[in-house]
């Protein structure tokens, strides 16, 4: 056998898919599935939603890149339509969820140093315990994870890791270097993980105390997910903040920003930071035609319909001990695969994907679902049939009796 020329960061399903359309997929082999992944929630609105392609079509025609060196007649409209979705001043576009992050660093830290007043170079940012705001190289100098971490030292200073969840060891952390406490709303790597319904409530009173940023990635949980525009609509807090990405992009290409508070952003002057594809032509085209999507509320709304069905019937698998705990949030959610059915949550996701449903585990033993915005209620329904199947003959297998 030739060797792969495809270096080893990724441990697939073995599907090779090659069309889309909507909420399913099919392979090589012409086999359907139905995507409830759908990119980690980079495909919200499905593959190939016709306005998004449509959109791509379009300016593909006209001009696709001009670089930051120049302007282009979509990028101001971009700006503007992504801050009134999210009822922010303005934005930042860069591509990548990581880059998004950090760049939210670099303001966090420039604004602590030339409007707070922190002594240079002693700027530290709070983060939180099963964090995950991408790989690169100050992003896992974030994290505890040893996987991301080992092997990819030294690492970048100036942040404190405390529980998740827990707003007084946050409060414990924070002095007069803090600038940012920088968290996610909804945990989605770590499996879904909901934090408690006062938590950010309390950080945004605990930063405005003590003017530090709140800064919430919201790449993953954000533009729909939840069954509202952000996560942190949930609780009714605004950041100052707020990481965007994934859905962003329609699945059609990488499109990013940070949005937030004018004062903050324009710490920023000319030559301090960029891209040269951040804010392209094709990815503000794209990028508005997602607003175009969301801005009537409808998927959102959908989405927590949608949700409150998923929350059901996952509750009644938790409550038959076909799973040892489960974590909903909108149209997104953490299963705990019960450990004595003795499967790792990546055997459980091949068994699905052997029965057409695509889905893909995180740290060893949960399987997280999340499906497109506008998947049918009927598909919904098929995806959980099949994997109460999956379960039940898992139960079946190990001797128990569900």
């Amino acid at each position: 056998m030739t060797p792969s020329a495809l270096a080893p960061n990724y441990h697939p399903l073995p599907v090779v898919l090659a069309t889309g359309e909507g909420s399913w997929v099919t392979d090589v082999h012409g086999r359907r599935y139905l995507d409830c992944l759908a990119g980690y929630s980079a495909l919200n609105f499905g593959h190939r939603h016709p306005a998004l392609v449509a959109a791509a079509k379009a300016q593909l025609d006209k001009i696709t890149l001009t670089s930051r060196a120049f302007e282009h007649e979509l990028l101001e409209p971009f700006a503007r339509a992504v801050t009134e979705l999210t009822g922010s001043e303005m934005l930042l576009p860069m591509n990548t969820g990581a880059e998004a992050v950090e760049t939210a660093v670099k303001a966090a830290r420039k604004w602590g140093y030339d409007v707070k007043g922190v002594p240079d170079e002693a700027a530290t940012i709070v983060v939180t315990e099963g964090a995950f705001h991408g790989r690169t190289t100050t992003v896992v100098s974030m994290s505890e994870d040893p996987q991301m971490r080992d092997g990819f030292g030294p690492y970048t200073p100036g942040f404190r890791i405390v529980p998740y969840g827990d707003a007084d060891a946050v409060a414990a952390a924070i002095d007069e270097t803090t600038v940012a406490v920088l968290v996610e709303p909804v945990q989605g790597e770590s499996g879904v993980i909901v934090p408690p319904a006062d938590y950010l409530p309390r950080l945004r009173e605990l930063c405005s105390a003590t003017d530090v940023l709140l800064v919430l990635d919201e790449v993953q949980s954000g533009l729909g997910r939840t069954g509202t525009t952000l996560a942190q609509d949930l609780a009714g807090v605004r950041a100052d903040l707020t990481t965007l990405g994934k859905a962003l992009g329609g699945g059609i290409l990488p499109v990013s920003a940070v949005v937030g508070r004018r004062d903050v952003l324009e710490v920023f002057s000319a030559g301090t930071h960029g891209s040269t594809f951040g804010g392209n032509s094709l990815a503000c085209a794209v990028g508005l035609a997602v607003v175009d999507l969301l801005a009537p509320g409808d998927l959102q709304a959908r989405a927590g319909a949608l949700g409150v069905v998923l929350h059901e019937r996952v509750e009644v698998l938790v409550a038959r001990g076909l799973l040892a705990g489960a974590r909903t949030v909108g149209l997104w959610a953490g299963l705990d695969v019960e450990p004595a059915l003795g499967l790792s949550g990546y055997q459980t996701c091949q068994r699905l994907a052997a029965r057409g449903i695509l889905v893909k585990e995180t740290h060893g033993t949960t399987i997280r679902l999340s499906p497109p915005l506008n998947i049918a209620e009927d598909d919904l329904h098929l995806a959980l049939d099949t994997l109460t199947d999956v379960l039940h003959e898992e139960a079946v297998e190990a001797g128990r009796t569900p």
